[in-house]
């Protein structure tokens, strides 16, 4: 069986880091992703994506990312229910990061733009995509 899932779009809004009682760091954000077709009208379709990303990684992503930063993950689709105030039951589908990539970097304290030789040590100065190790850029037709 195979649950992979592979996105690259924008952050919605800075993401907000926040620890479990067991002290573990996890983020829930938003992805915007771009359809490649446009809508009849010629306008360009969003799909957004609800996101959940843990320890190190959500720190780093934290960190690096504002608003509006393009990311890429790789992760797999999990699905949840629970019962809201009202005793409805709500049933959630979220994409569970495994790996990220930064293809913007902004600095989240300042949320001043960071170019890449500005960025962390361990980030490598020329950021490859996890599309088979190459830079990928798509182009509308």
């Amino acid at each position: 069986m195979l649950n992979k899932v592979i996105l690259t779009g924008r952050l919605t809004k800075s993401l907000e880091l926040k620890k479990t009682p067991t002290g573990k760091s996890v983020a829930s954000f938003t992805l915007a992703v771009e359809r490649r077709q446009k809508s009849s009208s010629g306008e360009k379709i969003t799909d957004f994506y609800d996101c959940v990303i843990w320890n190190t990684p959500a720190e780093n992503l934290a960190a690096w990312t504002a608003k509006g930063s393009l990311i890429g993950v790789t992760g797999r689709l999990e699905k949840r229910s629970y019962q809201n105030q009202q005793g409805q039951r709500v049933v959630v589908t979220e994409v569970i990061v495994e790996e990220l990539t930064l293809l913007e970097y902004k600095r989240q304290a300042n949320t001043q733009e960071v170019t890449i030789s500005e960025a962390p040590a361990s980030v490598p100065a020329e950021q490859t995509s996890f599309f088979q190790g190459q830079t990928t850029n798509f182009v509308d037709d």
